[in-house]
């Protein structure tokens, strides 16, 4: 079993209180490790530390603080193979899909790295005589990052890297369900790399004591989550005691519109590796389907014949492309989302349910395909977080862009069409931050992830996610 602990001022050390919070592997809800239950008093030594490290750490050359994340990618690349393996035992996601996060991991990291050369200011034109005018980008200074637990890892990196080559300094807090593999990077950080003390602290507890203590203080200028809804609107109620800066990543609900002219083999395989990657646990996901009324019969009949082929089991296995729910908690809300619907009039068309599962006390959650006979189904409207997929026909594109709007979320969308006209008319009416057209999810590196409505605020990836750990200072200097 894995001891971790907290990594605080260049240093490994449990909790003050000496207590730990246990993970459980999802596949067999045994105890594969602990981390800290950390305290506000854990939290102070954290800011203290942050606030020190940061005064430094803001006057080195941004290409120097580059270096030490291209070393810390380095050595996350040396560990994959055993960074994957636990991120799989604590978390359950297939190994091929852990090997994928780590690469991510390391390409947020290397990214950010080679945005040291592109922290840009600009000149103003100025109304006055012997006088220039500049807007430059400076640091925050201290900064939070609150990762949610179904990409710990990438998640963790996505926010460290940007926010240590901008000149800021950052705790990390990890998420309780999954803490293992980002609290094992703390500790490859302070025993490899050359990083200096206090730039990169690392620290687990619950929300409501080492989030509330990490948020509601006068030393941190920017939180950054990613997480649920719920959690980023206590988060910024908690921030603005303070006026600190959030950029919060929250939920979604997107919808998939698939019109009558598209390619339906494309568009089924796209929507099942939109939906079903791992486990349905994607803020991103294909969470609701609107699918044309000609094409519906031949659509639904690819849909169910193409979910039927996906593995479910240990994540462990090669062949698995589903594996156990991250906890019970969440099968359980699901079920009920599940038994809702029904009762509303869903109709279940597919349920890989098997009499015998893969163990008996895994968080098992099969893949469910329900046909919902109008836009007020609960599965339309609550974020499922997992292998449900509703299906409803649409007569028309306008049907469709009307249900896909009729959301509080706004992350993402997905459109299948080979009309142009249909195409522009999505790009501009869908009220949504990102749009898939004619493809599966995943975001680009170098693009734009942002969310409108209740997914979020601020945004992360490419420079406009860089420029969110960047506040401007403008100068007037007058040379009379």
């Amino acid at each position: 079993m894995l001891v971790m602990n907290n990594y605080i001022n260049g240093k490994l050390s449990p909790s003050l209180s000496g207590e730990v919070i246990e993970v459980l592997n999802p596949y067999n809800q045994e105890v594969i490790g602990t981390v800290p239950k950390s305290t506000r008093s854990d939290v102070e030594e954290a800011l203290k530390s942050s606030q020190k490290a940061q005064k430094k750490w803001c006057k080195l050359p941004a290409q120097k603080r580059a270096s030490y994340l291209v070393e810390i990618a380095d050595l996350l690349e040396l560990h994959k193979e055993e960074m994957a393996v636990l991120l799989t035992k604590e978390h359950g996601k297939p190994l091929t899909q852990a090997r994928d996060e780590i690469d991510a991991s390391c390409g947020f990291i290397r990214y950010a790295a080679e945005s040291a050369r592109r922290i840009e200011g600009e000149i103003v034109t100025s109304e006055i005589d012997q006088e220039q005018t500049w807007i430059q980008r400076v640091p925050y200074g201290v900064t939070v990052g609150i990762v949610a637990w179904n990409f710990p890892l990438a998640l963790a990196a996505r926010k460290f890297g940007n926010s240590l080559v901008c000149g800021n300094t950052m705790i990390i807090k990890p998420p309780s369900e999954t803490p293992l593999t980002v609290m094992r990077l703390a500790e490859i950080i302070a025993k490899e790399s050359s990083l200096p003390v206090g730039v990169l602290n690392f620290i687990t507890g619950s929300g409501s004591e080492v989030g509330d203590a990490l948020v509601r203080n006068d030393v941190v200028k920017l939180v950054t989550l990613t997480g649920s809804t719920r959690a980023g609107l206590e988060v910024f109620r908690a921030a603005a005691d303070h006026c600190v800066a959030v950029r919060l990543e929250l939920g979604g609900k997107a919808p998939f519109i698939v019109m009558e002219d598209t390619d339906i083999d494309r568009a089924v395989k796209a929507a099942v590796i939109a939906k079903f990657n791992n486990c349905g646990q994607i803020c991103t996901c294909n969470e609701r389907m609107y699918i044309h009324e000609s094409i519906y019969e031949k659509f639904v009949a690819g849909l169910i014949e193409k979910t039927s082929e996906l593995v479910v089991g240990d994540p462990l296995n090669p062949d698995t492309f589903i594996g156990p729910k991250v906890n019970k908690a969440e099968v359980e809300k699901i079920n009920q989302l599940v038994q809702k619907s029904v009762e509303q009039g869903g109709k279940v068309l597919l349920d890989m349910t098997p009499e015998m599962k893969p163990t008996q006390n895994g968080n098992w959650m099969y893949p469910v395909i329900i046909e919902v006979p109008n836009n007020d189904n609960i599965l339309m409207h609550d974020e499922i977080f997992g292998p449900v997929l509703p299906v409803m026909k649409v007569r028309d594109f306008n049907q469709a862009l009307e249900f896909a709007n009729d959301s509080e979320y706004g992350l993402s969308a997905y459109l299948f069409t080979n009309n142009v006209k249909n195409i522009m008319r999505a790009v501009n009416e869908l009220e949504f931050g990102e749009v898939y057209v004619n493809r599966e999810n995943g975001e680009m590196i170098n693009a734009f992830h942002n969310g409108y409505k209740l997914s979020g605020i601020g945004g992360e990836d490419g420079k406009h996610g860089l420029e969110g750990y960047l506040q401007k200072k403008t100068v007037y200097m007058n040379y009379q």
